[in-house]
C-alpha cells in the first residue's frame, strides 16, 4: 500500500493515537480527513496539516456513535476528495466497569462507538470498493481485544468485538481487493490512559494496563501502524509482550485466568 496521493479518513484524530496517525499518512503524502467530535482541536490537527500542504487535509466535525453520523463523515469525505482509499475507524471510549454498576446507556454508547461505528463506515464503503476492486479498512481495537480488560466490562467485551469484526471483514472480502488491518496496542501516553480530569473516572483499568508494560507514545505507534499497512499484514501489535501473554492464554486458558485474577487483585486490590 503506498498512500503517496490517496484519500484518507482518520476518526477519533483530535488527539492521541488519530491524530498521530493522521500526521503519519500526511507525512507519506496522503490526503487527510480528520474526524472527531471536538472541534477546536480538530481544526488545529487540520490547519497543522494544511500549512505543510496546503488543501490536503480536511476537519470534519462527527459523531460516529450513529450510522448517520458516519454516513455523513463519509460523504463529506468523498465530496471534498473523491475515492476514499483508506478508513481508519479509530475512535473509541473507555467507560463502564462491572455488572452491577454500568448501566444499558453505558453498554450501548460503548458499543456504538468501539464496534457498530466499524460496522457502519464499512457498510457505506464497501458497495464503492467492491466495485473498484480496492479499499482499506483499518480499526483500533487493543490488546484489551486480544486478552481481556480488567475492570471493564464494557470496553473488554467492545474490543474483542472489534478484532472478530475486522477478522471478518477479511475472510469474507480479502480474496475481493478489501484490505484490513487493526491496531492492538497495550499502553499508549493518550487522555483515555491518562484523563486530564480523573475525577468520576474509574482508574482501575489504566493501572493495570501501566503494569503490564511499557507506555508508548502516539507518535511511535503510528509509526508501527503505517509500516504494517505498508506491508498489507492484519495485525499491528506494537507491544511485543503482548503476543507472549496471548500465546499463553492459547497454550493454557485456565492458567491463563487464574494469572488474571492474580493480576487483578494485585493492582486493584492493592
Amino acid at each position: 500500500m503506498n498512500l503517496d496521493g490517496k484519500t484518507t479518513v482518520v476518526t477519533g484524530a483530535a488527539g492521541g493515537i488519530g491524530a498521530a496517525l493522521a500526521r503519519r499518512f500526511h507525512a507519506a503524502g496522503a490526503r487527510v480527513v480528520v474526524a472527531d467530535r471536538d472541534g477546536d482541536r480538530l481544526e488545529r490537527v487540520a490547519q497543522e496539516l494544511n500549512s505543510v500542504r496546503p488543501d490536503s487535509a480536511l476537519a470534519v466535525v462527527a459523531d460516529i456513535s450513529s450510522e448517520a453520523g458516519n454516513i455523513a463523515l463519509i460523504d463529506a469525505a468523498r465530496n471534498k476528495f473523491g475515492f476514499i482509499d483508506l478508513f481508519f475507524a479509530n475512535a473509541g471510549v473507555a467507560q463502564g466497569t462491572d455488572l452491577e454498576s454500568t448501566d444499558e446507556d453505558t453498554w450501548n454508547a460503548v458499543m456504538n462507538i468501539n464496534l457498530h461505528a466499524h460496522r457502519w463506515a464499512a457498510k457505506h464503503l464497501m458497495g464503492e470498493w467492491l466495485a473498484a476492486g480496492e479499499g482499506y479498512f483499518c480499526s483500533t481495537a487493543s490488546a484489551a481485544g486480544l486478552l481481556s480488560q480488567i475492570g471493564s466490562g464494557t470496553y473488554s467485551v467492545s474490543k474483542h468485538a472489534a478484532v472478530a469484526f475486522a477478522e471478518w471483514l477479511s475472510i469474507t472480502y480479502g480474496d475481493r481487493g478489501i484490505r484490513v488491518t487493526t491496531l492492538c496496542p497495550q499502553g499508549v501516553n493518550t487522555n483515555m490512559l491518562n484523563p486530564p480530569d480523573a475525577d468520576g473516572i474509574d482508574k482501575r483499568g489504566g493501572d493495570v494496563v501501566k503494569a503490564s508494560g511499557d507506555v508508548l507514545e502516539p507518535a511511535d505507534v503510528a509509526e508501527v501502524v503505517y509500516n504494517t499497512i505498508v506491508a498489507e499484514k492484519f495485525l499491528v501489535m506494537p507491544h511485543p509482550e503482548v503476543h507472549t501473554y496471548e500465546t499463553r492464554k492459547v497454550a493454557d486458558r485456565d492458567r491463563w485466568l487464574a494469572g488474571m485474577r492474580k493480576l487483578q487483585a494485585r493492582i486493584i486490590g492493592g
